[in-house]
């Protein structure tokens, strides 16, 4: 492997329409200090709510939050198009990641649902 590889990679990456998206969606908001606290609040309760996933232990006032404020979120068009595209970026690169840990035959399994 060369990284000449993995620099390509990250070229085409930025030349892709979900980069693309992205960061269009991203520059809407950037300036909405309202929006971007509610995002910053949303994506903090979301690794909250993930990490308790991974134990015993469950916040239902934690996942009553995070539902309110993507609601809230979602009624904000903008942010709403900051969010699709921002998953839309994190499937496309947690698709290359497992195809370069397949490639690797690095075992992914813990990271399942």
């Amino acid at each position: 492997m060369t990284y000449d590889t993995a620099y390509r990679l990250a070229d085409e990456i930025k030349t892709s329409s979900e980069y693309r998206d992205y960061t269009e969606a991203r520059d809407r908001i950037k300036d909405n200090s309202a929006t971007m606290a509610l995002l910053k609040e949303y994506h903090k309760l979301q690794i909250e709510v993930q990490s308790q996933a991974y134990t015993d232990k469950r916040d239902d006032e934690a996942m009553r939050k995070l539902q309110k404020l993507g609601e809230l979120l979602q009624m904000n068009r903008d942010a709403s198009a900051y969010l699709i595209a921002e998953y839309k970026m994190h499937s496309m690169i947690g698709d290359i990641y497992k195809i370069i840990a397949d490639a690797a035959d690095i075992d992914l399994s813990a990271l399942e649902d």
